[in-house]
């Protein structure tokens, strides 16, 4: 019959080496943009933390009045 599987086959097409090949470089990218993701997070962090310190945003105080300055408000 034309339109049967090989009995190699899955359902998605693939053969069984195939589908482990193309489960394995999904992993890998997977894991990758999982690194990528979390290395980001922590530089970020470090940069500008998103939760405040026990004084809360007082350390924003200057930048703001820095930049009411800029502008010219105050």
């Amino acid at each position: 019959m034309a339109g049967s599987l090989d009995s190699a086959t899955t359902t998605s097409g693939l053969t069984e080496a195939e589908a482990k090949e193309f489960h394995g470089l999904f992993v890998s990218g997977f894991v990758g943009f999982t690194v990528v993701a979390i290395v980001a997070h922590i530089l970020v962090w470090s940069w500008r933390p998103w939760l405040p310190s026990v004084k809360g945003y007082v350390m924003l105080d200057g930048v703001i009045q820095h930049a009411a300055n800029l502008i010219g408000m105050a």
